[in-house]
C-alpha cells in the first residue's frame, strides 16, 4: 500500500502540471489572438491598397475599380464613349473646337473598342489637325454631326496647307456615321496659287474603314490614302461642284488591298484616282459624275518610277464626265501598269469613255520624250453607252507600245448633246478585239504582235523595275 505522504506528493505534482498546462494554453491563445489581429490588420491594409475586399467577410461583390485621373474620360459617359462636348467643344459652328477634338482623341486612343463621338445636331469648326496613333484596337470615330474646315484660305496655318484632317499611323480604325465632313473649299478653288490639299488623309495606316458619311466641298482631294494597307470604303457620298479644280473624290497612292464600293461621287476631277505603288484594288458599284471618271495616273512624272498592278473596276455608272475609264502616263516615265480590268461600265454623255494616254501632260506645251511606263494586260469588257466627243482614244508610246489589250463588247454611240464627233484614235496598241464592237472602227484599233517581239522587248526594258 502507498503511504499517505507518497499520495500527497503525487497530488501536488499533478496540480503543478495542471497549472503549468493551463498557463501555457492561455498564453498560446493570447498569442494567437494577437497574431490574428495583426494579420487581419495587415491583410486589410493590403487589400484596401489594391482596391480589393477581405474574403473573410460577407460576400459584398468586387470592390469598384479605382477612378482614372480627372479629365481622362468624360464622367457622364460610359468608359468607352468619348463625346467631344464633354471635352469642351461648343459645336456652334463658329468656335474653334480643334483642342477639344484632340483631347477627346488622345483619351479615346488609349481605350480598347473606344468610340469618339461627334454628336448629331452640332457643327464643329476644326482647324487643320493631325490625329495620330498608334491607338488601341477597334477604335471608331462616329460622325453624326458636322465637321467644318476654316473657310478662308488665309485662316489656315501655313504649316498645315496640305491636309485638313490628317490620320497618321492608325490601325484597326473605322470612320462611320450619318454626319457630314464639309471642307468649305470655295475660296481655295479661286485662289491664284495652286495647292495640293486633302480634306481627309490617311498616312501609313492599316485596316481602315470609312463608311456612310458625307464628304463635301473639299479644298481639293476629298479622301486620300497614302502608304496604307487594307482599306474599305463603303456607302460614301462625295460631292463638290463640277468646276472645282483638282477635287478628286478618292485618291490612292502607295496603297494596297483596297475595296471601294456602293458610293456616289461627283466632283471636279477624278472620281477615283489610282496612283503609283497601288495594287490589289477593287472598285465596284460606283456612281461617278460629274468629274473626270475613274483613272489610273498620271504616272511617271519627271521620269519617276511608277508601278500599278491588279486593278479591277466593275459595275460602274458614269455620267457627264470628261473621261470614262482611263490610264494616263507621262512621257519619259519608268515602270509598268499591268493586269487591269474594266468591265460592265455604263456611260452616259461621257466625252471619251475609253482612254489610254501615254502622252499625258497638264501644260499647254510638252517636251517630247522617249521612254514610257509600260502598259500591258488591260481588258475592256462591256463598256456600253453614249459619248459626246470620241468613243475611244488609245495613244501609246512609239518606244514602248501598249500590249495585251482586249476590247470586248464595246458599244458606244454618239449622244444627242453634240453633233461634231471625232473618230476613234488607236496608236501603237497591240491585243485582240471581240464583237459586238460599235462603232465598227474599233475592230481595227488593235494590232497583232504575231512574233511576240514587242512583248519581249518591253519585258526586257522593264525587268526588275517594279
Amino acid at each position: 500500500m502507498m503511504k499517505r505522504n507518497d499520495r500527497s506528493s503525487l497530488v501536488l505534482v499533478l496540480v503543478f502540471v495542471l497549472i503549468v498546462s493551463v498557463t501555457f494554453n492561455l498564453m498560446s491563445v493570447e498569442a494567437r489572438k494577437h497574431h490574428h489581429k495583426k494579420s487581419n490588420s495587415h491583410h486589410k491594409h493590403r487589400k484596401d491598397h489594391k482596391g480589393g475586399s477581405d474574403s473573410s467577410g460577407p460576400a459584398l461583390g468586387p470592390a469598384p475599380a479605382p477612378l482614372p485621373p480627372y479629365g481622362s474620360y468624360p464622367p457622364q459617359t460610359s468608359l468607352t464613349v468619348f463625346n467631344v462636348l464633354s471635352f469642351g467643344a461648343k459645336g456652334d459652328g463658329v468656335t474653334d473646337d480643334s483642342k477639344a477634338v484632340l483631347a477627346a482623341w488622345k483619351a479615346a486612343c488609349k481605350v480598347s473598342a473606344a468610340t469618339l463621338e461627334i454628336p448629331l445636331d452640332f457643327k464643329f469648326m476644326i482647324n487643320p489637325i493631325t490625329l495620330q496613333g498608334p491607338c488601341m484596337p477597334h477604335f471608331v470615330l462616329q460622325i453624326d454631326g458636322t465637321l467644318l474646315a476654316p473657310q478662308k484660305v488665309g485662316s489656315w496655318p501655313k504649316s498645315s496647307l496640305f491636309q485638313w484632317l490628317n490620320f497618321k499611323w492608325i490601325h484597326d480604325f473605322t470612320i462611320q456615321g450619318t454626319g457630314t465632313v464639309d471642307g468649305q473649299g470655295s475660296d481655295w478653288w479661286t485662289a491664284s496659287q495652286i495647292y495640293s490639299i486633302q480634306a481627309l488623309r490617311f498616312y501609313a495606316s492599316n485596316n481602315v474603314t470609312v463608311r456612310d458619311i458625307k464628304i463635301i466641298n473639299s479644298p481639293q482631294c476629298h479622301l486620300k490614302f497614302d502608304s496604307s494597307n487594307g482599306v474599305q470604303v463603303n456607302n460614301l457620298q462625295i460631292s463638290s461642284p463640277e468646276n472645282s479644280p483638282n477635287t478628286d473624290g478618292i485618291h490612292l497612292q502607295n496603297t494596297q488591298n483596297v475595296e471601294i464600293q456602293h458610293s456616289n461621287i461627283g466632283c471636279g476631277d477624278d472620281c477615283v484616282s489610282i496612283q503609283t505603288g497601288c495594287s490589289n484594288v477593287h472598285v465596284h458599284h460606283i456612281n461617278c459624275g460629274p468629274g473626270h471618271g475613274i483613272s489610273l495616273g498620271g504616272l511617271g512624272k519627271d521620269k519617276s518610277v511608277a508601278c500599278v498592278s491588279n486593278i479591277v473596276v466593275e459595275t460602274i455608272s458614269i455620267q457627264n464626265t470628261l473621261a470614262g475609264v482611263r490610264i494616263k502616263t507621262w512621257q519619259g516615265g519608268i515602270g509598268s501598269v499591268k493586269n487591269v480590268s474594266f468591265s460592265n461600265i455604263q456611260v452616259s454623255d461621257v466625252k471619251v469613255p475609253i482612254i489610254i494616254d501615254q502622252y499625258y501632260y497638264d501644260k499647254h506645251l510638252c517636251k517630247n520624250q522617249t521612254g514610257a511606263v509600260a502598259i500591258s494586260g488591260v481588258k475592256y469588257n462591256q463598256i456600253i453607252g453614249t459619248y459626246s466627243v470620241q468613243p475611244i482614244h488609245l495613244a501609246c508610246s512609239n518606244d514602248i507600245p501598249c500590249t495585251d489589250v482586249d476590247l470586248i463588247d464595246i458599244q458606244l454611240k454618239p449622244s444627242s448633246a453634240n453633233r461634231y464627233f471625232q473618230k476613234a484614235l488607236c496608236w501603237n496598241s497591240f491585243g485582240k478585239s471581240q464583237a459586238p464592237l460599235v462603232p465598227s472602227s474599233i475592230d481595227y484599233c488593235l494590232r497583232n504582235d504575231v512574233s511576240g517581239s514587242v512583248l519581249r522587248r518591253i519585258a526586257r526594258s522593264h525587268e526588275h523595275v517594279c
